[in-house]
């Protein structure tokens, strides 16, 4: 099982959210973020949030950090390795399935991923075999988007997804990409834009609340 930070329900937990940090950094990194968003006691949610392995980089001089996958190479077409992508994602798959094992249901659970961790998110939601409450995917994009059409099983899912239009790391086209690929294939998305670069901001948050409000309540 994945090590994690995690932070408790008000009340009676009901709903967890997962939340995957991006390259180099760890479950602490988003961890404030719970409390910023303010949301309601009633509603139950726990936030988990894993720390991803740590695993040489090539693209940082292989330089050992804490990733979701490698990145040998800044083409968006090889930039996720396609293996550490799989293995990451049955890793996480593990932690949903604790949540199930403790009797929340498929649809009270979220998953969201900045980044790398987005990369994640995306790439497992269409693959499980049952149906999460909804996916987060922010300033990320998509690993081997042509084999999404043979290997999604979810014919449904609820994504909300989030891009810097100056982001220097992840450009937003590669976001627009990820949207237009998950639209095909007739998953309801949510995209916004903000002028900002690889980060979150205030509006974003505002626009997450509303989000899971809406998709937990």
């Amino acid at each position: 099982m994945l090590p994690f930070v995690e932070y408790a329900a008000k009340g009676e937990h009901t709903a967890s959210i997962i939340w995957l940090h991006g390259l180099g950094d760890s479950g602490e990194g988003f961890l404030p973020i719970a409390q910023e968003l303010k949301l309601p006691d009633d509603l139950g949610v726990r936030f988990i949030f894993p720390h991803a392995p740590e695993q040489a980089v090539t693209i940082n001089g292989g330089m050992v950090m804490r990733a979701w996958y490698d990145i040998k190479s800044l083409d968006l077409d090889n930039r996720a390795d396609e293996s550490g992508v799989k293995a990451s994602a049955k890793a996480v798959e593990a932690l949903i399935q604790a949540e199930l094992d403790k009797g929340i249901a498929g649809e009270r659970i979220i998953l969201a991923g900045f980044s790398q961790g987005g990369v994640i998110a995306l790439h497992l939601a269409p693959r499980l075999a049952f149906k999460v409450g909804g996916v987060m995917a922010l300033s990320t994009y998509m690993c081997a988007p042509q084999k999404l059409v043979d290997e999604a099983v979810q014919p449904d899912l609820n994504i909300f997804m989030a891009h810097g239009s100056h982001d220097p790391v992840v450009s937003m086209s590669a976001g627009q990409l990820a949207r237009d690929t998950l639209q095909h294939q007739g998953y309801q998305v949510s995209w916004q834009d903000y002028p900002m670069e690889h980060q979150v901001c205030y509006e974003e948050l505002v626009a997450i609340r509303e989000w899971l409000m809406a998709t937990l309540s």
